[in-house]
């Protein structure tokens, strides 16, 4: 189980820093339904990582490790693809960056926090976790990687449980602020807010390079073992 955990929590990390869910929630704290708006959308996205690595851990079932220690093939080109795809969003993201004071642009959802409801708030969640392009694959990398290890069903399940919560420490963190400091966070969550914003793109074309370069090494490596 050390295994699991230790292959997945670099993954869970990059989850955490996706800005868009963080943006969203902080955005959600700021209206009259703040309340159940905000820990809504954390509940949506703690539930779209958990979907998608339960999806890829019962697909995936069967991908230990060979006698000889190496996964299967199909593990390894899986991994090829992932870090294909990963490069890919890092080039998008990198070329689509802000430049000197060019204005940010947000998806339109943003400007309408203030309608949402609860319902619509989890929904949100679920889809900026589970359908976000570079989301997504990460969630697809960190349960493979959790599946080739020659563990137990039990402890995969432990394993997904902890990149699912250290994935939510990014989102997470604004509702905790909220409850625990009240009006007083206001000026610490919008100044996150702001950071975010402008400096998103960047974060996320670094953390897609990153993982797309250890993923293709790892599989031109067990590919060629």
């Amino acid at each position: 189980m050390g295994e699991a955990i230790g292959q997945i929590l670099s993954y869970g990390v990059a989850v955490a820093l996706s800005a868009f869910p963080i943006i969203g929630v902080v955005l959600m704290l700021a209206t009259p339904r703040a309340r159940s708006n905000g820990p809504a959308l954390l509940l949506g996205w703690v539930l779209g990582l958990a979907l998608v690595g339960t999806i890829v851990l019962l697909v995936s079932g069967g991908a230990g490790p060979s006698d000889q220690g190496q996964p299967a093939d199909w593990v390894s080109a899986l991994d090829l693809a992932l870090g294909m795809l990963l490069l890919w969003v890092a080039v998008k993201e990198w070329r689509g960056r802000p430049r000197g004071d060019e204005e940010v642009t947000l998806p339109k959802w943003m400007k309408t926090v203030d309608s949402f409801t609860p319902v619509k708030a989890l929904a949100l969640g679920m889809a900026l976790s589970a359908l976000n392009p570079k989301n997504l694959l990460l969630s697809i990398a960190a349960a493979s990687a959790i599946a080739r290890t020659d563990t137990s069903a039990g402890a995969q399940a432990v394993a997904l449980a902890v990149y699912v919560v250290v994935g939510a420490l990014g989102p997470g963190t604004p509702v905790v602020l909220y409850f625990a400091l009240k009006e007083r966070s206001k000026h610490i969550l919008d100044g996150l807010r702001l950071w975010m914003e402008r400096h998103n793109t960047a974060i996320m074309a670094v953390i897609c390079l990153l993982f797309a370069a250890k993923l293709v090494g790892n599989a031109i490596s067990d590919l060629s073992s």
